[in-house]
């Protein structure tokens, strides 16, 4: 299978986009609290997290979409 470049290009956005959640998680486990309990505004912060991630993985599907038309 031959990778061409809109694939490379569909990965690498996937990958940042993906790449972004995963240092979110970090971030908010070291801000509040490390291997401890999560506090009720690190679980705020957690829920904001999954619904930023949702909205950034739609809006990177209507980018990769577009980019497809416009090529």
């Amino acid at each position: 299978m031959e990778i061409d470049a809109e694939l490379r290009r569909q990965i690498a956005v996937s990958l940042a986009a993906a790449a972004v959640f995963i240092v979110g998680l970090i971030a908010i486990g070291v801000t509040f609290g490390g291997s401890t309990v999560l506090p009720e505004a690190g679980a705020i912060a957690l829920i904001a997290l999954l619904a930023g991630f949702v909205l950034l993985m739609a809006g990177v599907g209507t980018y990769l979409m577009r980019a497809k038309d416009e090529s």
